[in-house]
């Protein structure tokens, strides 16, 4: 399971378990958010919380050949590769209730209220410290009552977290939820994200670093990169080798 933070700085994180069989860094990284209630607009009724469920399918991929795993992290930036997920909205829940809201009893809401199997993600939109927290593919065997991820209902599009308002929260969390670790993990090494094609980035972003590079390694930090933390006008992309990890794990944990 990951936490990511609210601004003013998506830093620091929280330690918790997860045993996804792939994945070796065993703790849920999370970024603490701003403190008080953004003024901009507020729910629509108290306690009044949603949870949307959406049935994900995965198509075979387009390859490009200026995409190659093989040529420099650089070069990956700004266009993407093509995932081959798609996300059908399935339903949309209501629940009146403050403590759910607020995201108490997080584990009995979530097992209360959770849709489908484990193709199936489900978003719960709720008011806490954060801006989403997530669970690993590999977390859905032993726990899959809680599995999906959990956004904070002012990160959606229009919404009153400044910078962090046009939704890709939920592109953030939905990339740990198909297996993907931040952009950052793992620091100035060869290995950093598990991911090849990602360039190796020494700490996390904020605002927009255009030309930033915190590593003496091959290509600028990933700002543009979904699993990155700056800020949400700045994503475009996942890398190929992103995609092949989210095949991989939907392989081995949803498919």
């Amino acid at each position: 399971m990951v936490s990511e933070p609210r601004p003013p700085r998506r830093l620091g994180h929280q330690a918790a378990r997860h045993r996804a069989a792939d994945q070796a860094d065993p703790r849920e990284q999370g970024h603490q958010p701003r403190q008080g209630r953004p003024a901009l607009r507020r729910c629509a009724g108290a306690g009044l919380r949603a949870r949307h469920a959406l049935q994900v399918r995965r198509r075979r991929r387009e390859r490009h050949p200026d995409r190659r795993p093989d040529r420099r992290p650089e070069q990956h930036l700004r266009r993407g590769a093509d995932t081959g997920y798609t996300f059908t909205l399935a339903g949309t829940y209501r629940y009146d209730n403050d403590q759910w809201h607020k995201d108490r009893q997080s584990s009995k809401y979530r097992s209360q209220t959770r849709k489908g199997g484990a193709d199936a993600l489900n978003i719960w939109l709720v008011d806490f410290n954060y801006l989403g927290i997530a669970t690993f593919p590999g977390d859905y065997p032993r726990n899959g009552k809680a599995d999906g991820i959990r956004v904070h209902w002012d990160s959606l599009p229009g919404g009153g977290i400044a910078n962090y308002n046009l939704g890709e929260t939920a592109t953030h969390e939905a990339g740990h939820w198909l297996g993907l670790y931040h952009a950052f993990r793992g620091g100035c090494t060869p290995t950093n994200d598990e991911v090849a094609d990602t360039p190796a980035q020494g700490s996390s972003s904020s605002g927009r670093p255009v030309g930033n590079d915190t590593c003496d390694l091959p290509g600028l930090d990933p700002i543009h990169n979904h699993m990155d933390y700056s800020y949400g006008s700045c994503y475009t992309e996942f890398t190929t080798g992103q995609s092949d990890r989210m095949a991989s794990t939907w392989t081995a944990y949803r498919g």
